[in-house]
């Protein structure tokens, strides 16, 4: 599969440069970041969440989980949750369920990127396959995005991998 033609007609419509990458087929962020030969720290893992009833896209460096605490606080909502797969499946029909890339204005939803990935030059992240990805400067990522900024990641917790920690409301 290739990169998936709206993401490559939004990032052209903003003339962005970017590049992309094809690698074997991967289903976590963290697989993906090593399938693709990408540092887990510059890998965009992309969460979609629900602040009351508002989708937001959730982005943070592969190796790190959310801590639903500190986004809900970052999103000035009252509370957090995570999409279903279902719900991933309607929103982004685009797209193959789990590879949304963090691209808020093609969706008309808001974007918060923890602290942690907003330091790095570069970033990549899924391209709407679970096989094609998107290098992009970081400055020209936040160009398009104006992501609301902060800290709402951590380290994972012993015995809990980067991909765990589906809470329901927080």
């Amino acid at each position: 599969m290739a990169v998936q033609q709206a993401v490559r007609d939004f990032l052209e419509n903003e003339r962005i440069s970017y590049a992309t990458l094809t690698h074997q087929p991967a289903f976590t962020s963290q697989e993906e970041a090593a399938a693709a030969h990408v540092p887990g720290r510059d890998w965009a893992k992309t969460v979609v969440c629900f602040t009351e009833n508002e989708p937001v896209l959730a982005v943070l460096p592969a190796p790190r989980v959310i801590n639903f605490d500190k986004l809900r606080a970052l999103a000035g909502a009252q509370a957090v949750r995570l999409a279903s797969e279902r719900e991933m499946a309607e929103l982004y029909s685009d797209c193959e369920v789990g590879a949304v890339p963090p691209l808020g204005p093609l969706y008309k939803q808001r974007v918060l990127v923890d602290q942690r990935l907003a330091r790095e030059s570069e970033i990549v992240f899924s391209a709407g396959t679970h096989t094609d990805a998107i290098r992009i400067s970081y400055s020209a990522f936040a160009a398009i995005n104006h992501p609301v900024v902060g800290d709402f990641s951590e380290l994972p917790k012993v015995g809990e991998s980067s991909e765990d920690g589906r809470a329901l409301w927080v």
